[in-house]
């Protein structure tokens, strides 16, 4: 994952110099999509959205709390919830978890 994240980010993956700091990224990520998972480990099928949080908080580093910035006509906002653009996939996934579990009577 620590590949994919510095080719979102355009950091050569030979330059190691903020390796510790996008491992730590990726480990938050992933420790709060587990939460979000009621305490399921994330599957692989769902590491697009632990590289997808990972980019919005490292681009958030320098403006944690802020939630508008404007710099000579230019505006920027930040969403107070990282995960907000995936509820919908994080919510599907459950919601197949809980059909895949339903049990079946079957008649011998």
């Amino acid at each position: 994952m620590l590949k994919d994240l510095k080719i979102l980010l355009g950091i050569p993956e030979a330059d190691d110099s903020l390796d510790p700091k996008l491992n730590l990224i990726l480990s938050d990520a992933r420790k709060r999509l587990k939460a979000l998972l009621g305490g399921q480990e994330p599957p692989e099928e769902l590491d697009y959205i632990i590289t997808g949080v990972a980019v919005i908080r490292f681009n958030k580093i320098g403006s944690e709390g802020l939630s508008s910035h404007t710099v000579e006509g230019e505006s920027q906002s930040f969403s107070e919830d990282d995960f907000a653009g995936y509820k919908d996939d994080i919510q599907t996934w459950l919601n197949n978890q809980k059909e895949t579990k339903k049990g079946r009577v079957r008649f011998l």
